[in-house]
C-alpha cells in the first residue's frame, strides 16, 4: 500500500466539557475492542486516559492522553482531551492533528452552552465531528430540548444518526436512522435487533426525513429523490454521511451511556464507515504541499520521569523510521502510547500518531521534516489571564528554576512566565487557579522544586500635581583631605500623563560645571525609583536651575547626593500622589450574560467604554472597558462562574490613573508608608 494512502488508521479526539464523561467514554472503546480487560473508572483512578498523578489527584483530565487500539483491522489511535476551559490549549494543540473528533455532552440543556468556544474552534478548522450524547441513564433528561440546544452553538447542522429508545427516563435502546433497524442494548454486550417500536414510528420518520433534508443540501441528487417521494437507498445515504462529515458540513449525533458501552459500539461502526481517512485528512491539512519526504507536528510534548522528552506527534507524510534525523536532530524511540505505557517500534507510517523520544529544541506545535523549512498551521496561544507570584521554598533552588520552567513552558505553551522590571517578582502566568496549581504540582514531582505563591504585587507609581519652583541641596562633607561639597537648585514640575520623566539644566556662568551635571540627573533618578509613598515616581521635569561648587571638595559622586538631598525636600512639597495601572479589557460574552458582565465590570471600579455583538460569533458579545489592574486578580474565575465558563478576555495596559484617595490611603498603609 502506498505510505501517502494510507488507510488502515483512524486517528480520533474525544472532546467535551469537564465531568461530561470523555475518559469513562475511551475506557469503554478500549474494552469492546478488547485492548483492556477490564476497565478502571475516574473514581478509583485507574483510567487509561488520565494517567498523570496530577490527574489523578484531582480526578480530572489536565493534559492530553494517547491511547491505541484496534477494531476491525483499522488502527485507532484516540486521544483524550481535557474538558476544563483551563487546560483548552491542551485539546487545541491536539486537535489539529486527528482526522475526527468525538463531541461528548451530557443530555442538560443549561451545559450546551460549555460547548460553543469548542464547535468554534472545530468549524473554523474544519475538523469533521459528531456528536455523542453521554449519560442517557440520568434523571430528567430533555433529549430534545438538547438537540436543540446544541443546533444554537452549531454553525453546521446536526443531523440524528440514531433515535433513543427510552423505558421511562432509562436509554434502553436505538432505532438506527440510516437502516431504521431497532436495536435493544445489553450491558456490556453488543445490541440485539429487534422489531421497530410502532409506538415511536411517527417520531422516527420526522427526525429521518430531517436528517436526509440535512443531507439533501449537499447532494442535487438525493434531493432530487426526496422530491420525488423515492427512498434512497442505504448505501446512498451512507456515502452522503461519508462525504459530509469529512467535509465538516454536517454533525451526526449519537446517545449513549459510556459506562455501560451503551452506544459505543455503533459509534465505533460510525468512525470506521464515515470518519475519513488519514490521506483526506493529510490532503486538506497540507493542501498544494507537494513531496514525499517525511513530515510531522508535534501535538503535545511531556517530560517523563524515567524516559525523558517525549513528543505526541502526527505524520502527516512518508514514513518515520528509528533514529531518523528531523529538525537536524537524530530522534529516539518510536514508540505508541498507551496513557503512559509505551510500546517501542521499528517505523510508522504516514497517518499515524506516536511518540518520538529526544526531541530537544522542537516544541509543541512545531514541524518537524527533513527539509527543515516546511511550517504547518498550528494552534494560536490562548492568552494568560490568571497569575501568582513564586518563590521557591528553598532559597538555593532559584538557580534551577528557569531551567525547570522552559520545561513546563513546553510542555504546556498556555503558559507564560516572567520576571516584572518594577516589583521583581517572578510571575507565572496560566488559564486560571487550577492551571496555576497543577503546574506547581508538576514543579514539585518532576523537578524537586516546592514553592511559595502569592498574588502579584501591582506596580503602582507616584506622580505629582503641584509645581515646585526653587527646592534647594546642598551636600557638605568633611572627613580628612579632600572633602565633598555639592550645591544645587531645582525646580519640579508635573507633566501630562504617561509623559515620563524629563530632565533640564538652565545652568549660566558655569556655577555649576558641566562635569558634574549627570551626577545631577544621576541622583535625581535614584530619588524617583522609590518616593515618599513608596513607589517610582513618574510623569515629571526636573531642571537644574543653580547651584555652586567647591574647586578642591566638588565631585560627581557629591551633586549626585546634593540632588537627592533637593528632591527629598521637594517631592512632599509637590503634593505626591498615588497612581494605579489601568488595563483596557475586552470581554466576550454570550449575550444572554452580557448585563451580568456589565455589572462585573462595574462592580470592579471598570469604566465601560462599549458593547456590541461579535462579527464572527453568532450570540455573543464584546464589552470593552478600563480595569484597574488591582482589581484583575479573580476576574477570570468570577466571569467564568458568570458565564457557564465560557467567557474570557483579552487584556492590555492602557494608562496611570490616580487611585482615589480612600484607597490609595490603604494601599500606603499596606506597603509600609503609612504614617
Amino acid at each position: 500500500m502506498n505510505e501517502k494512502v494510507k488507510s488502515g488508521s483512524r486517528n480520533v479526539a474525544i472532546v467535551g466539557p469537564y465531568l461530561s464523561g470523555k475518559t469513562t467514554l475511551l475506557e469503554s472503546l478500549l474494552f469492546v475492542t478488547g485492548t483492556i480487560s477490564r476497565k478502571g473508572s475516574v473514581k478509583d483512578s485507574n483510567t487509561v486516559g488520565d494517567s498523570a498523578a496530577e490527574s489523578r489527584d484531582r480526578q480530572m483530565s489536565v493534559e492530553v492522553s494517547a491511547a491505541s487500539t484496534e477494531y476491525n483491522d483499522i488502527r485507532f489511535t484516540f486521544i483524550d482531551c481535557p474538558g476544563s476551559v483551563e487546560f483548552a490549549q491542551e485539546t487545541y494543540n491536539a486537535l489539529i492533528g486527528v482526522d475526527a473528533a468525538i463531541v461528548v455532552c451530557e443530555p442538560i440543556r443549561d451545559r450546551v452552552l460549555t460547548l460553543a468556544p469548542l464547535f468554534k474552534f472545530l468549524d473554523d478548522w474544519e475538523i469533521p465531528h459528531l456528536v455523542f450524547v453521554n449519560k442517557m441513564d440520568r434523571a430528567n433528561i430533555h433529549v430534545l430540548e438538547t438537540l436543540h440546544a446544541l443546533k444554537a452553538v452549531s454553525s453546521r447542522p446536526l443531523v440524528a444518526h440514531q433515535y433513543p429508545i427510552m423505558k421511562g427516563e432509562q436509554l434502553t435502546g436505538f432505532i438506527d436512522m440510516v437502516s431504521e433497524q431497532a436495536y435493544q442494548y445489553h450491558p456490556g454486550a453488543p445490541a440485539d435487533p429487534i422489531p421497530f417500536p410502532e409506538s415511536l414510528k411517527e417520531e422516527e420518520h420526522t427526525a429521518r426525513a430531517q436528517m436526509l433534508e440535512a443531507l439533501a443540501n449537499f447532494d442535487d441528487h438525493l434531493l432530487e429523490e426526496l422530491l420525488e417521494d423515492i427512498e434512497p437507498p442505504q448505501e446512498e445515504i451512507l456515502k452522503d454521511l461519508k462525504m459530509e462529515l469529512g467535509a465538516d458540513l454536517v454533525v451526526p449525533v449519537f446517545f449513549g451511556v459510556a459506562e455501560q458501552d451503551y452506544g459505543v459500539r455503533p459509534l465505533l461502526e460510525a468512525l470506521l464507515r464515515e470518519a475519513p481517512e488519514p490521506e483526506t485528512t493529510a490532503e486538506r491539512r497540507l493542501k498544494n504541499l507537494k513531496g514525499d519526504t517525511p513530515l510531522a507536528q508535534v501535538l503535545k510534548t511531556y517530560y517523563t520521569p524515567q524516559g525523558g522528552k517525549l513528543s505526541l506527534v502526527r505524520v502527516w507524510r512518508g514514513k518515520l523510521t528509528d533514529g531518523i534525523v528531523l529538525n537536524g536532530i537524530r530522534t529516539g524511540g518510536i514508540y505508541r502510547l498507551m496513557g503512559q505505557q509505551q510500546q517501542f517500534v521499528n517505523q510508522v507510517s504516514a497517518g499515524e500518531i506516536v511518540a518520538l523520544s529526544r526531541l530537544e529544541g522542537v516544541k509543541t506545535g512545531d514541524t518537524i521534516s527533513i527539509e527543515q523549512q516546511i511550517k504547518l498551521p498550528k494552534a494560536a496561544h490562548l492568552e494568560p489571564v490568571y497569575a501568582l507570584a513564586i518563590t521557591p521554598e528553598k532559597r538555593n533552588d532559584e538557580v534551577k528554576l528557569s531551567s525547570a520552567i522552559t520545561k513546563l513552558l513546553e510542555e504546556d505553551s498556555s503558559l507564560a512566565w516572567e520576571q516584572h522590571g518594577d516589583t521583581h517578582e517572578v510571575i507565572l502566568w496560566g488559564q486560571g487557579e487550577i492551571h496555576l496549581q497543577v503546574t506547581l504540582d508538576r514543579l514539585r514531582r518532576k523537578y524537586n522544586l516546592p514553592m511559595t505563591t502569592h498574588s502579584p504585587q501591582v506596580p503602582y507609581k507616584e506622580t505629582i500635581r503641584k509645581t515646585v519652583a526653587s527646592v534647594h541641596g546642598r551636600y557638605k562633607h568633611q572627613s580628612g583631605g579632600h572633602g565633598q561639597f555639592g550645591d544645587v537648585f531645582l525646580e519640579i514640575k508635573p507633566l501630562p500623563r504617561g509623559t515620563g520623566f524629563n530632565f533640564n539644566e538652565t545652568i549660566v556662568g558655569g556655577v555649576v560645571p558641566k562635569q558634574y551635571i549627570p551626577g545631577v540627573e544621576m541622583g535625581v533618578r535614584e530619588f524617583l525609583t522609590h518616593g515618599p509613598l513608596g513607589f517610582p515616581i513618574v510623569d515629571l521635569a526636573v531642571t537644574l536651575t543653580n547651584g555652586s561648587y567647591h574647586n578642591v571638595d566638588s565631585s560627581e559622586q557629591a551633586f549626585k547626593q546634593a540632588a537627592r538631598l533637593a528632591m527629598q525636600t521637594g517631592i512632599p512639597q509637590a503634593e505626591p500622589t498615588l497612581l494605579e495601572p489601568i488595563l483596557r479589557v475586552d470581554v466576550t460574552t454570550p449575550s444572554e450574560f452580557t448585563s451580568k458582565v456589565l455589572q462585573l465590570v462595574s462592580g470592579r471600579r471598570g469604566q465601560i467604554l462599549g458593547y456590541e455583538g461579535r462579527n464572527d460569533w453568532q450570540g455573543w458579545d464584546n464589552v470593552s472597558a478600563y480595569l484597574p489592574q488591582a482589581e484583575m486578580q479573580n476576574f477570570i474565575v468570577e466571569l467564568r462562574s458568570l458565564t457557564l465558563g465560557v467567557g474570557s478576555f483579552h487584556w492590555e495596559y492602557d494608562h496611570l490613573q490616580e487611585v482615589p484617595e480612600k484607597l490609595a490611603e490603604r494601599v500606603i498603609q499596606s506597603n509600609g508608608n503609612g504614617k
